[in-house]
């Protein structure tokens, strides 16, 4: 599966766009299938570096890649994936789900 195409890239806005919003949007879903991190994404830079929510241990606002996506594997060996059911939302939505 592909994690990002030039559809959801487009969608997604660059690196600080967003800064200022209260409540800015969610634009992608990524997460393991056999454990329990996901990442959503707020913005990109257009090559690797997403700023956007981490919901890991510690759910928190910080940056990751594109590159950590694809290279990484979960307890049972299976790739990251994007949830291809996923519409933007407010990042309190998403935060509310990790409380």
């Amino acid at each position: 599966m592909k994690l990002l195409t030039q559809e959801i890239i487009k969608k997604l806005p660059q690196l600080y766009k967003t800064e200022n919003q209260r409540d800015p949007l969610v634009v992608v879903k990524f997460f393991f299938p056999d454990f329990s991190w996901t990442w959503y994404g707020i913005e990109f830079d257009g090559k690797d570096t997403f700023y956007g929510f981490v919901a890991g241990d510690f759910p928190e606002l910080g940056y990751f890649s594109l590159s950590e996506l694809k290279n990484n594997r979960g307890k049972l060996g299976c790739s990251i994936e994007r949830d291809l059911y996923f519409f933007p939302k407010p990042l309190s939505e998403i935060r509310k789900l990790h409380e």
